[in-house]
């Protein structure tokens, strides 16, 4: 019995394959989607309109504290 479960592990990796890499491709994809995010927010924060929301929020947030 042994022998047979230990024969289907190995016929399952071989099925799915070498994974070797796949941890740095992981990184790869996470560090691209995070520049992709702070690419999209840049462009947000250089509109006039945020801008103006952001320099209200912090008038109102130093009036209330001081």
């Amino acid at each position: 019995m042994r022998e047979r479960v230990a024969g289907s592990g190995q016929a399952l990796r071989t099925l799915i394959g070498d994974e070797r890499g796949a941890a740095t491709a992981e990184y790869a994809m996470t560090t691209m989607a995070a520049v992709g995010f702070a690419a999209v927010l840049v462009a947000l924060l250089r509109g006039d309109e945020v801008r103006g929301i952001l320099t209200d929020l912090v008038h109102r947030a130093l009036s209330v504290a001081g």
